[in-house]
């Protein structure tokens, strides 16, 4: 479901976005950070996507924070 993102450095300056559109997953994620259900964006706001698209959206997020390399730093007592 993944491959449903695509980054191209010609659309968005390369910020991933949902294959075939110019929607970033950021802009979706905003969405549904906003509350907003599935129902609501796919008919309000980006008509163009499926549920599968936005499922992706947060698929490639998910991704994205579990890649990250965790430095920490030990605070003095």
């Amino acid at each position: 479901m993944i491959e449903r993102i695509v980054v191209d450095p010609k659309v968005h300056f390369g910020k991933p976005c949902v294959a075939g559109t110019r929607i970033t997953v950021q802009n979706v994620l905003e969405l549904l950070d906003e509350g907003l259900l599935f129902d609501q964006i796919l008919q309000d706001y980006y008509p163009d996507l499926t549920v599968e698209d936005i499922h992706a959206c947060i698929q490639y997020a998910i991704a994205l924070v579990a890649s990250e390399d965790i430095h920490l730093t030990a605070i003095p007592a």
